[in-house]
């Protein structure tokens, strides 16, 4: 009968504890990446060709372990006089504290598997990413370095 009683408590708990964390919605929120996978999009300048065409796409939230937080990423150049192929890349994604301007940012830092180069993006907001520099300092024009979430 004692184990019963505790089975059935048991449960009972589990069951409020469900109730009380409340809604589940794997949409955006001011505090960051919450959903499990978002897209952004943009079109970077570039010195020899009409653009940069950025596709960004990382799963995992902030909270999640850092073998699930991943990305890919692809680049195509358009106008380019050498007609050169898109870039692909896929690694692991990190979130850093702070740039040299503001401490309180959040930074994501895109290491690709192998060969290609770190990324650094800066959370302008949910909704949009900004390419940084390496030491986290944002560009002269740094509108135009922009991608915006799908």
């Amino acid at each position: 009968m004692q184990i019963r009683m505790l089975l059935a408590g048991t449960a009972m708990l589990a069951m409020l504890a469900g109730c009380a964390s409340g809604p589940t919605d794997q949409g955006t929120s001011d505090a960051g990446m919450t959903s499990t996978e978002q897209t952004y999009q943009g079109t970077l300048p570039c010195r020899n060709c009409q653009g940069i065409d950025l596709n960004v796409t990382m799963e995992g939230s902030e909270e999640s372990a850092a073998a699930q937080r991943t990305f890919d990423l692809e680049a195509a150049y358009r106008g380019h006089p050498e007609n050169p192929p898109k870039e692909t890349y896929s690694g692991n994604w990190s979130v850093l504290d702070g740039t040299a301007e503001n401490p309180e940012a959040t930074v994501y830092e895109l290491t690709p598997n192998g060969d290609g180069q770190v990324y650094y993006f800066l959370r302008v907001n949910p909704q949009t990413l900004e390419l940084i520099d390496p030491q986290r300092r944002r560009f002269q024009n740094n509108e135009a370095l922009r991608l915006k979430r799908m």
